[in-house]
């Protein structure tokens, strides 16, 4: 099961990608065949959030806009 690390509250909106960047922000990049604008942007720091990450685990901007994460699964059969 995921935990909350931090409350973002981002407004997600249709046609973009959003994850939890190397700084520990939340950024946003338009997807390939999302919305209507095709091609490649550079991503776009949605909310300054500062999560400190740590090893072994995935972050990810949940259903209510708030950073969370998950053990990663590794070396199961």
């Amino acid at each position: 099961m995921a935990e909350k690390v931090a409350k973002a509250g981002v407004k997600k909106e249709s046609g973009y990608l959003y994850f939890v960047d190397k700084d520990g922000d939340v950024s946003r990049a338009t997807m390939a065949r999302g919305g209507g604008k095709h091609g490649k942007s550079k991503p776009e720091k949605v909310a300054k959030v500062g999560v400190k990450k740590e090893s072994g685990y995935l972050y990810f901007v949940d259903k209510d806009g708030d950073v969370s994460r998950a053990t990663m699964a590794r070396g199961r059969k």
